[in-house]
């Protein structure tokens, strides 16, 4: 793992509201609006940016935490700006706060957290689940 961030860094991830987007559970639509967990995706997203420059060939990143408070609709078809800025590196654990923005209004802010380990820990660790590696 290489770390050519400082704290307080920012990356910029936008997304576009899409039906596939909207809270839809068994029974059906809930809101025609961007749902908490396709925010929630899309935020780990915007901290993963970071993830990815700092992973080495041999390694991977994966989600250990998310914290999200939801404080605004976003409607379809409105573009999201999430902006994630990197709080903290603790050995492997790369910690980022992000807010989400759409036209001007605050959609979303929270926290998320995600490990860097070597692709074969996490192989030996999803096998001994009983989950196919790779």
């Amino acid at each position: 793992m290489t770390n050519p961030f400082r704290t307080g860094d920012h990356k910029i991830f936008d997304h576009v509201v899409e039906p596939g987007d909207t809270a839809r559970f068994e029974s059906g639509i809930v809101h025609p609006v961007y749902s908490t967990f396709a925010l929630a995706r899309d935020a780990e997203w915007s901290g993963r940016l970071f993830v990815l420059e700092m992973k080495e060939e041999d390694e991977e990143g994966i989600g250990t935490g998310l914290d999200i408070r939801h404080h605004s609709p976003a409607l379809m078809g409105q573009t999201v700006r999430f902006t994630a800025t990197l709080a903290a590196v603790e050995r492997n654990e790369v910690v980022t706060d992000f807010k989400a923005e759409a036209d001007g209004r605050l959609i979303a802010t929270g926290r998320q957290w995600q490990k860097i380990l070597k692709k074969e820990k996490l192989d030996r660790l999803f096998a001994s689940l009983g989950a196919n590696p790779g």
